[in-house]
């Protein structure tokens, strides 16, 4: 065998090898990189240690447009599987295999009903976009669409598509990691009761380790807490109705300066929704929970003012009328519910429902040296601010955008900002420093949230059952104030920087649907006598060149 039939032999092996698929290469020519898994989640996939089956609910006959997601979540399970043998997947079409909808209800999974024009003919299928995570004894359902209202059904494959790579590895990270991390939920200053906060606990558990921390001596954190608070990785202080105490403010901000992060929902004015519908007419006034020195040190002021947003607000439903007995219910705006819609790219609010926040105040930024702050949430232009003391009416549904007694028209103003960079603490340089043991000026890079509206975790309660977080049971509309504190944890949590991910934006590249249509049978003839013309031409020319060759 000579040398060139060698070489011929190994390149011939070599194609072999890459046909049956012994050896693959692929080379992501995208200017987004949409084929290319992030660092983060290459830290994810190969952190797990044991088998993970992933079932997609997405085979069988649908539209075309759902074929893109499929193919999308085929290719990035399979380079799942190359990082980590462990993953492992399959397509599941639970028509076929005639799983009734009830055990897939029972699953999590939620059915879509789609509408398909074909042949002329409009028809409904009916499919369960879902993936099933199993590992080990605990399983979970993720949805493969984004929920997200007022936006179209294409917008909405494309932005599933674009969180395709945070949703999977986000629940695999979720299900899969060996040590979850602690979220404490301070019992102490009349905060949220449990049925009202049942929703976000049942969100926080299903990524981390969640629980109250309540005070061992008394109804005060003390010193005895400090073991406590150190196990726990972020404290939540949802809706404090009871001031600080200043030995307190000492201990949280010690937490914060040895690491722990803080998402706070704080109330600055005493205006509750239930007392108003039930009176008619409420005296709004400000509370005093004794922390203005405390934020005012990390660069935030919380003020007293009631926001009123005329242009992006919730609806209130009310009883307008009766006829033959039947109460008759009309929508109507109520800009004390603002809505919190995200006009800017932050992984904590880009592309979810619209927040609702119910008698929020504003929120001042302060320059400090070494805090970076970013805006979550704020209103429209077309902002009052209520001075309080002050009414809250129900007749001011009438004229929701009038001007009333110590009212005044106000540009944007802001409901929730995340903060990061080093803190410094507040008593540095006060002689409260001597009482705390190993005291720590400053912290390391550190994150904070704050939400001046107590009531944006809290779940509605009908008859003594909890409705899900966001939930308006009157109005039948999903908020995303579940989503919201999901991504706020996340963010405050994430060590292997997934939040990322949850910016990423693919392009989406359409096809004309009109022009399809009209050049649909040239494409076909184009397709099929093109092959055929390619193989004539070298048939030609190789009987041209062996003629050549044997004349």
């Amino acid at each position: 065998m000579n040398k060139r039939s060698i070489i011929y032999l190994i390149l011939g092996l070599v194609l072999l090898a890459g046909t049956v698929g012994i050896f693959s290469s692929r080379f992501d020519l995208t200017k987004e990189k949409r084929y290319t898994l992030s660092s983060s989640s290459l830290q994810v996939l190969k952190n797990v240690q044991k088998p993970l089956m992933v079932e997609v609910y997405l085979d069988g006959d649908f539209p075309a447009n759902f074929k893109q997601l499929q193919n999308e979540t085929r290719f990035m399970l399979e380079e799942f599987r190359k990082i980590n043998s462990n993953i492992d997947f399959k397509f599941i079409d639970p028509i076929k295999t005639k799983m009734s909808q009830d055990t897939l209800m029972a699953m999590g999974m939620q059915p879509s009903i789609l509408p398909d024009m074909k042949d002329g003919q409009v028809r409904q299928i009916v499919i369960f976009p879902y993936v099933a995570l199993k590992y080990q004894e605990f399983g979970s359902s993720v949805p493969l669409i984004v929920q997200q209202s007022g936006i179209d059904a294409t917008e909405q494959l494309n932005k599933s598509i674009e969180y395709l790579e945070y949703n999977l590895i986000s629940n695999i990270k979720s299900i899969a990691q060996e040590n979850r991390k602690n979220v404490g939920i301070l019992i102490n200053q009349d905060e949220l009761g449990p049925e009202e906060f049942q929703g976000f606990m049942q969100m926080a558990l299903e990524s981390y380790n969640a629980g109250p921390v309540v005070p061992e001596q008394g109804d005060e954190l003390t010193q005895a807490d400090i073991p406590k608070l150190k196990k726990m990785d972020a404290l939540v202080i949802a809706k404090p109705r009871k001031p600080f105490t200043d030995g307190e403010k000492v201990i949280l901000d010690q937490y914060i300066m040895n690491g722990g992060k803080t998402l706070w929902m704080m109330d600055a004015v005493n205006a509750e929704m239930d007392t108003l519908t039930r009176s008619k007419k409420i005296m709004a006034y400000p509370i005093d929970l004794n922390m203005n020195d405390f934020f005012f040190n990390y660069g935030v002021r919380i003020n007293s003012a009631l926001v009123k947003d005329v242009q992006k607000f919730a609806l209130l439903r009310l009883v307008t009328g009766e006829v033959s007995g039947n109460p008759q219910y009309t929508s109507l705006p109520w800009p004390y519910f603002p809505l919190g819609i995200a006009e800017n790219n932050h992984p904590v609010t880009r592309n979810i429902n619209p927040v609702k926040f119910e008698f929020p105040t504003a929120i001042e930024i302060l320059e400090r040296p070494g805090i970076k702050t970013e805006i979550l949430y704020e209103s429209s232009p077309r902002t009052i601010l209520k001075t309080v003391p002050n009414y809250v009416d129900l007749k001011e549904l009438s004229k929701p955008d009038s001007i009333g007694v110590n009212e005044r028209a106000s540009d944007s103003k802001i409901f929730a900002v995340a903060l990061n960079g080093e803190f410094s603490s507040a008593y540095a340089n006060r002689s409260e420093r001597n009482a705390y043991p190993d005291f720590k000026p400053k912290s390391t890079e550190n994150r904070m949230i704050v939400i001046s509206d107590g009531d944006v975790g809290r779940n509605k309660i009908i008859k003594g059952n909890p409705l899900p977080l966001g939930y308006d049971l009157l109005t039948n509309q999903q908020f995303g104030n579940e989503q919201f504190l999901r991504n706020a944890l996340d963010y405050l949590l994430d060590d292997a920087n997934l939040m990322e991910l949850r910016n990423r934006n693919i392009e989406a590249r359409l096809l004309d649907r009109q022009r399809i249509d009209n050049e649909k049978t040239n494409w076909q003839w184009f397709n099929l006598l093109l092959p055929l013309a390619i193989i004539g031409v070298l048939g030609a020319l190789f009987f041209l060149l062996r003629k050549r060759k044997f004349a």
